[in-house]
């Protein structure tokens, strides 16, 4: 297959009939192997599989295309940047309105999206082909900065020319709705990747196709120096105490001592099973690596890895920071707001890099930033009197000038420097004058940064809203309140400048040693900030205090100021002298450079950071073209056995990588794959668990902290081979949370439900009445008793089938919402869901009750084992034992191993399950199902004896 040719091109080749063709690459699709013998061979083997992958995934959409979003077109034109035959670029205005009759949120298109270009609406795959048999699809660009109240403008790639009349007023042309098919960010960045390879950093690569797992070992020069010297090291001490095990400690230490190594690049495993640790253990390797100034990339398959690693760290980072933030600038979180929902975890916008930028954009703003304001308060402190010359000076002219409103700029025509002052808190201010140094300056930061933190949300929300509502709100605040303010008198004019300074250059100086990387604002440049604050606080009381103005405390010339006397106006030209002499010094130390723009702010930031952290695939996005070159010296990648390997090529060429480390567990779930072909040539297999099968080592983490011991045995043997040990806490916690009477509710039981009625429901998949039945009263029973106990409690339910979750959560109804306020919840997932979760009680729900298609879920040991380990004290497994014990899968040994112990209990032991089970199978109408009075479920149930 020719590389050189885009994947977009290739998939605008294809014909709908070559889309849903799934022969259409069976005979390129290859195995693909263990090991290498170079590097072309080792991208050709990932190229077909994943055009074929692209296809499979382009199919899936297409057989769903009805259900598929979708928004209208306005108008089409064609680009500045059209030119045949290959750059078919027009701006499209689409509209924001949502379909009336299914009252959805409003789509609208975003980069990378593949739209189809369609007549009418589609309702089937018929309604996509044009009368050449073709269709006519696109590829979004970009989506343009403007946003209409009424349309959003985007840019798109069209896989064919669009007729002169499809560019017509709306009624007299054909082409009316753009639909979305897929995102293909992914496909691309991952195709890019490929064809790199042999181009880019190459250490790692090659490193990865060795077969010799022996090349990877520590080196023999560099480790055992460095693992003493991290031993007595004052980096030894603090990761002695985060409390790691042994083995959580080892992994560590291995992983240090490679960095620092500069003989051989090395790629090391960590290998985290359920509940051993896992991200605390990454939290203090990257501690670590932040202590010791390292770059270092942390990237993860999915937005919830990336916060979760990144909130472990920022745990264990901001009690060792200076002043309480300093140090934060050198972590930078980076991605998609809103698909991380970042605006509700106000714990990490402290080092979202949007959020840094926009705060950060009013410190480098030319005319009301920080060098400005230094450079203005400098020149009132010295010389006011040639200040106020200028604003009189400025004052005449604007009379003479009816356009100056919209040219002036700088004193008191600046928005932010002249009202301000009259925004802030005065009581807060008070308040803090009267408090200790140290508690004002907490305060100070505390208040900064939340007040930060907040416009940027609301900045976001606002435009969220403006999408979901499809009208945009008018600003509350004016763009500009640029309002001159004539005659003010010599005292008026210095004590407003002084107060607007004093409070700007206040919330300057957090914002910038929070935000800041520390390679740019030193150490030494923060302790004379915060001194140069206490002088400026110490000037303000005085001069609050004073019978006289600020005006007469800076008549005195600078050099006639002796510091000797015990009066107010002594006191005042001593401050007034150390503000101006500190000030001075620091302006000489430090200036911000001459920085403009949100987007020039983010590539500083990012070029000083020390720990970045995003998605694998929007790691793309920091060398790509238009950003500038980064370099980082250690890649950490969580989660690594979910991430195909192919993908994971975009992180091992990053500029500048000679270590990476890889964390994960092959035996959870692996990377999704929609296409059987590429399935079965090893398509999903992760780079980690390729070279685990190669012998490569792993630093087993092996001890568990999350289940109680009942629970965590069957994984432990099945999947495990039994190396993994239960902590002290769990051998010796109690069923505290086991709230429910009887032997089949303790912490581990599976609960047979022999009857039952078990449907396909549409494209979700399978569900079973009787079990969603069962489910739902034993939560019911949960609730009652939770709410008499006033014992919090938290609740999963784990099902393979997305039919079987929506009955579920159909069938608690009010349960769900009326247990929040009283400290119960439930969170029914499927069991992709609740990867890396864990509840207090977990509740799994298996579905079948015949081996028809069995090959699924069932049949996969990674989705079993992880639904086998979230719970905390209760497991309780609900299914069918025949279906299950025929099943010749982990299923089979799960349930002999639940009748071995003595955990076996049938449903129809309790009298409400049995009841629920009945009115269930009722409800549905089964008579054939229904076991009437004389059988087998009321022979043995206990409550009828």
């Amino acid at each position: 297959m020719d590389g050189s040719k885009s994947l977009i091109q290739l998939v605008f080749s294809w014909s709908v009939q070559d889309v849903l063709n799934e022969d259409l690459y069976k005979d390129k699709v290859r195995k693909i192997q263990k090991t290498f013998p170079s590097v072309t061979h080792y991208r050709n083997s990932f190229i077909p599989p994943l055009i074929e992958e692209t296809r499979a995934d382009l199919c899936s959409s297409l057989m769903t295309v009805s259900l598929a979003p979708a928004c209208e077109i306005l108008y089409i034109e064609k680009s500045g940047d059209y030119k045949e035959p290959d750059d078919l670029i027009y701006d499209v205005g689409v509209n924001k309105m949502s379909d009336a009759e299914n009252e959805k949120e409003v789509y609208v298109p975003e980069n990378g999206d593949l739209l189809v270009l369609a007549e009418v609406r589609p309702k089937c795959i018929a309604d996509l082909s044009w009368s050449s048999g073709l269709y006519k699809i696109a590829l979004v660009q970009r989506k343009k900065r403007f946003e209409h109240e009424d349309y959003d403008e985007i840019q798109i790639l069209s896989s064919k020319a669009i007729e002169e009349q499809d560019m017509q007023k709306r009624n007299e042309r054909k082409t009316r709705f753009a639909v979305f098919l897929t995102n293909m960010k992914t496909h691309v960045r991952i195709w890019k990747a490929l064809n790199l390879l042999g181009e880019g950093n190459m250490g790692i690569i090659k490193q990865v196709l060795q077969t010799d797992s022996t090349v990877v070992d520590n080196c023999a020069k560099c480790f055992i120096r460095e693992k003493r010297s991290v031993d007595v090291s004052t980096l030894g001490a603090y990761i002695r105490s985060f409390d790691l095990n042994a083995s959580q400690e080892e992994a560590v230490l291995t992983c240090i001592c490679a960095r620092e190594c500069c003989h051989q690049n090395s790629v090391k495993l960590i290998w985290g099973p359920p509940g051993t640790g896992k991200t605390k253990t990454v939290g203090a390797l990257l501690f670590a690596f932040f202590k010791r100034k390292c770059r270092t990339l942390t990237c993860a398959p999915t937005n919830v890895a990336v916060l979760e690693v990144t909130s472990q760290l920022l745990n264990l980072v901001i009690p060792e920071l200076e002043y309480q933030t300093y140090g934060l600038g050198d972590i930078i979180l980076f991605g998609n707001g809103e698909q991380m929902k970042i605006s509700n975890r106000d714990d990490l916008l402290d080092v979202f890099l949007d959020c840094r930028a926009h705060i950060l954009s009013d410190c480098f703003a030319p005319s009301c930033g920080w060098n400005y304001l230094v450079r203005l308060l400098i020149c009132l402190l010295e010389d006011p009197g040639k200040l106020y010359y200028e604003y009189l000076e400025k004052q005449v002219n604007r009379k003479k000038d009816k356009n100056f409103k919209a040219r002036e700029k700088g004193i008191l025509g600046n928005e932010k420097l002249q009202n301000n002052g009259e925004k802030q808190d005065d009581v807060n201010a008070e308040e803090s004058r009267n408090q200790n140094n140290n508690s004002s300056r907490r305060k100070l930061i505390s208040q900064t940064l939340e007040e930060s933190k907040k416009t940027w949300k609301e900045k976001s929300y606002c435009r969220k809203e403006s999408r979901m509502k499809h009208s945009r709100k008018e600003d509350k605040v004016p763009l500009s309140q640029n309002h001159e303010i004539d005659g003010l008198t010599f005292e008026e004019f210095v004590n407003r400048i002084f107060n607007d300074c004093k409070d700007q250059i206040r919330m300057h100086v957090v914002i910038m040693y929070t935000h800041l990387p520390t390679s740019i604002i030193s150490p030494r440049v923060v302790k004379m900030m915060i001194k140069f604050l206490e002088f400026l606080e110490l000037l303000d009381s005085l001069l609050q205090a004073a019978d006289e103005g600020l005006s007469h405390a800076c008549s005195q010339p600078m050099d006639e100021i002796n510091g000797i006397g015990f009066s107010k106006q002594s006191k005042l030209d001593e401050a007034r002298k150390h503000c101006l002499q500190t000030l001075k010094l620091l302006h000489s130390k430090f200036t911000l450079p001459d920085i403009s723009g949100k987007s020039k702010i983010k590539h500083f930031c990012l070029e000083n950071a020390r720990l970045i952290f995003c998605t694998a695939s929007s790691s793309a996005k920091l060398y790509a073209e238009d950003m500038l070159r980064l370099s980082v010296e250690v890649l950490i990648l969580d989660e690594a056995a979910q991430l195909k390997e192919c993908e994971s090529t975009i992180l091992l060429q990053f500029p500048g990588v000679r270590h990476a480390i890889l964390v994960g567990d092959e035996c959870q779930l692996l990377a999704m794959v929609q296409s059987e072909a590429s399935k079965k040539a090893g398509f999903g297999r992760s780079l980690f668990q390729r070279l685990a099968q190669l012998g490569h080592k792993k630093h087993l983490l092996n001890v568990q902290y999350r289940m109680h011991p009942s629970i965590s045995l069957f994984p432990n043997v099945e999947f495990y081979g039994k190396q993994i040990i239960d902590a002290p806490l769990v051998k010796e916690r109690s069923n505290g949370k086991c709230l429910l009477q009887g032997k089949m509710y303790g912490s581990y039981s599976f609960i047979n439900v022999a009857y039952g009625h078990e449907e396909v429901d549409g494209g979700k998949g399978q569900k079973n009445v009787a079990e969603v039945a069962v489910v739902s009263e034993i939560i019911a029973k949960l609730f009652k008793e939770s709410v008499l106990t006033k014992e919090r409690l938290s609740i999963g339910v784990i099902s393979p089938y997305n039919a079987q979750v929506s009955a579920i959560q159909e069938k608690l109804g009010k349960t769900l919402s009326r247990g929040s306020g009283i400290g119960f919840s439930v969170s029914v997932r499927s069991v992709d869901g609740f990867q890396g979760g864990e509840e207090d009680i977990v509740l799994i729900s298996t579905v079948r009750r015949d081996l028809m298609g069995l090959a699924g879920f069932l049949s996969s040991p990674q989705g079993t084992n992880v639904a086998l380990t979230r719970a905390r004290y209760c497991l309780w497994i609900v299914g069918n034992g025949v279906t299950l014990s025929n099943s010749n899968s982990v299923w089979e040994r799960l349930v002999i191993d639940a009748k071995t112990r003595g955990c076996f209990y049938n449903a129809d032991e309790d009298e409400s399950l049995a009841q629920a089970i009945v009115a269930a199978l009722m409800e549905v109408d089964k008579p054939d199902q229904f076991p009437n009075v004389d059988s087998v479920l009321f022979e043995n149930a206990r409550w009828k004896k």
